[in-house]
């Protein structure tokens, strides 16, 4: 059985840090695309970063030179380190796993922005 487990969120002031990890199992982890997706209440879900096996990053424009994606092949562990957080980054944060055919998702940890 495939699990996607997401710790690390929390609340945190603008201009806080936060870093998100996510355990796989259930799936040979190196090859695997890995994600961090988000989703605000009333927004679609949307990329945040994705890792692959070779730690080849993408990040999207909104969050690039803030958050950063790395991977642990060996702990089969995905991270997400949020700096520089704003009151627009709050939002449900999955994790993802995509290798060809087989796509697979966590079940989210919110992070909220606040003072």
């Amino acid at each position: 059985q495939v699990q996607l487990v997401e710790s690390g969120g929390g609340l945190v002031q603008p201009g806080g840090s936060l870093r998100l990890s996510c355990l796989a199992s259930g799936i040979v982890f190196s090859p695997y695309v890995m994600g961090w997706y988000r989703q605000a209440p009333g927004k679609q879900r949307e990329l945040v970063a994705t890792i692959t096996g070779g730690s080849n990053t993408h990040v999207a424009d909104s969050v690039k030179g803030r958050f950063t994606i790395s991977r642990d092949s060996p702990k089969n562990m995905v991270y997400l380190q949020m700096n520089s957080l704003k009151p627009d980054d709050p939002a449900v944060y999955y994790c993802h796993a995509d290798l060809d055919q087989a796509k697979y998702w966590g079940q989210g940890t919110q992070v909220t922005v606040s003072s």
